[in-house]
């Protein structure tokens, strides 16, 4: 999924790097929208009526002006109100029409029976009160609650849990609601876990080495390395210890320190003296292939650029032992990547682009309205590119993909991607819970949506072995089988119907990745040739 954050953390090896956001029709983005300061969750087992009607207040009033399509407040909690029976059916939720006589006016009635028997009933608000709303609702989940044992047994979280999934079910796959515990588990995802300094330890024979650092963690910014030898920790030798124990002394609480004795050099020692933070997790991983770099990017979070910048750092200014080989290039391996933070994806494209536009956003809130442009420099200084994509690749991810395939400064290899071009913004609501509300579709830069239709690869590997090696055989004179299907997609507009959508598809269908990929990616950079009759697919 593509989250919005209202920040993007400038990565700290290429401080040129500048990433702009040009607001369509604004000056600029406020700070993202909270429904309301979250407080801590209550864990009572019974219904709380006024937490309730304060995480719908706020969520009605989070939900109004942000999703995609226009909604009435009604609209919202009609829709919502289905999650009682869908917890128990034997409650039924329905509209009692009033009338304008002049004798006997009567107003529109709301009506909850359970079995036949009237539970509550109570005239309708004005169609945008959202006080009067979600003062409605929570007393109806209060007496359901107290009348129906299958949604006592459902539990404390099941009422407003039942009321957004049967809500959003009306909007897109993408919006959701977080009950307080599933939300916090997904905030530490986000964020990380409790403090450490990220490195991993392994045993060699009676010996404990550093078998992985987190390059967002201390030990990385502290120059600790790979495979080094730790002679203690916090004064305590490693030498014979457990490995759980040896952890358990480098983890702790937040900001508080650790030291770490390491070999620096043969019969010298260093101590580092390091504050645990909450490190986030890893997301990109390094290896070669040959002479080519691979970054492998499972995710993005708040410091995958970051990690990308890092890596880069490293690739363009160490000595290479193929100095000879015709074209070396790195490798983005974006397959099964399902996306994540948008900014991060922006930030990335600018680590590769010298200037241009990476992404816009499409919503109906003015503040989900935006030209994500970059300037500064290529990193690379122009190294070939190739991105590995796959039917799983979404998301922030695609955009990555669009942005530098549409920029022609790489080459896209794999099979259509998943086609997840929606953004989603998150609520924090009073009871710790999260919503995520989907308020715009993404756009690549040469104007086509991502939405469904997905990012079409310059070379498909899908189609087959005998397929690519046709596709790789004609780049040699100069011509890319794929160019057909590749204007089809760039020439797509928002709304594209959906027959025109798989038909285009079609061409390249969606597919796991698979070796032909690698053995693609390996062609083109070792012919400059084939990767720039690729390159050159793209339309202007």
């Amino acid at each position: 999924m593509t989250i919005f954050q209202d920040k993007v953390r400038k990565a700290t090896h290429c401080s040129w790097l500048i990433v702009t956001f040009f607001c369509i029709g604004l000056s600029g983005i406020s700070s993202t929208a909270y429904a309301q300061l979250t407080t801590t969750p209550s864990q009572s087992t019974s219904f709380s009526e006024p937490m309730a009607r304060d995480v719908l207040f706020s969520a009605l009033g989070f939900l109004k002006p942000r999703t995609l399509e226009p909604h009435s407040i009604r609209e919202f909690c009609l829709w919502g109100l289905d999650g009682l029976t869908a917890i128990d059916p034997s409650i039924i939720v329905s509209e009692k029409p009033g009338n304008n006589s002049p004798d006997h006016p009567l107003p529109e009635t709301l009506i909850i029976t359970q079995n036949q028997n009237i539970l509550f009933q109570h005239p309708i608000p004005h169609s945008e009160d959202k006080k009067s709303w979600a003062e409605l609702i929570a007393h109806a989940m209060k007496l359901a609650w107290e009348h129906s044992s299958t949604i006592r047994d459902a539990g404390n979280d099941a009422l407003l849990q039942g009321f957004f999934d049967e809500l959003f079910n009306h909007l897109d796959p993408y919006s959701r609601y977080l009950g307080p515990e599933t939300a916090s588990t997904d905030r530490m995802k986000r964020t990380g876990n409790k403090g450490n300094i990220g490195i991993t330890l392994e045993k060699k024979n009676r010996s404990v080495f550093i078998s992985a650092i987190n390059t967002n963690g201390p030990a990385w910014e502290a120059g600790l390395d790979l495979n080094q030898k730790v002679i203690a920790i916090n004064g305590q030798a490693t030498r014979n210890k457990p490995l759980d124990v040896l952890q358990n002394l480098l983890d702790g609480d937040d900001q508080t320190d650790v030291s770490i004795t390491v070999s620096v050099a043969p019969h010298r020692e260093q101590t580092f003296k390091l504050t645990r933070s909450q490190v986030p997790p890893e997301t990109v991983f390094f290896s070669t292939l040959g002479p080519f770099s691979i970054l492998t990017i499972h995710s993005f979070s708040t410091q995958t650029a970051e990690e990308i910048s890092q890596y880069l750092d490293q690739i363009i200014n160490t000595p290479s032992s193929h100095k000879n080989s015709p074209a070396p290039g790195i490798i983005l391996d974006l397959r099964g990547d399902r996306g994540g933070v948008l900014q991060q994806a922006v930030t990335a494209a600018a680590l590769f682009l010298d200037h241009g536009i990476a992404v816009t956003t499409h919503g109906r809130d003015p503040q989900a309205n935006h030209v994500w442009a970059v300037q500064g420099g290529d990193m690379t200084n122009g190294t070939p590119i190739v991105i590995l994509v796959d039917g799983r690749t979404a998301s922030a991810a695609e955009i990555l993909a669009a942005a530098l395939a549409d920029h022609r400064r790489a080459v896209i290899v794999g099979s259509e991607t998943f086609g997840k071009g929606l953004v989603q913004i998150i609520g924090q609501m009073p009871n710790g819970g999260e919503l995520f509300v989907t308020w715009s579709r993404n756009q690549a830069p040469l104007g086509w949506p991502i939405q469904s239709l997905g990012v079409m690869p310059q070379i498909c590997t899908s189609n087959g072995t005998d397929n690519l090696k046709k596709q790789l055989h004609s780049l040699l004179s100069g011509i890319n089988l794929q160019q057909d299907a590749i204007l089809l997609a760039r020439n797509s507009r928002y709304p594209a119907p959906v027959d025109k959508i798989l038909a285009i598809r079609r061409h390249c269908p969606a597919a796991l990745g698979s070796d032909l990929d690698i053995d693609a990616a390996k062609f083109l950079l070792s012919s400059k040739i084939a990767y720039n009759a690729a390159l050159n697919t793209i339309p202007d």
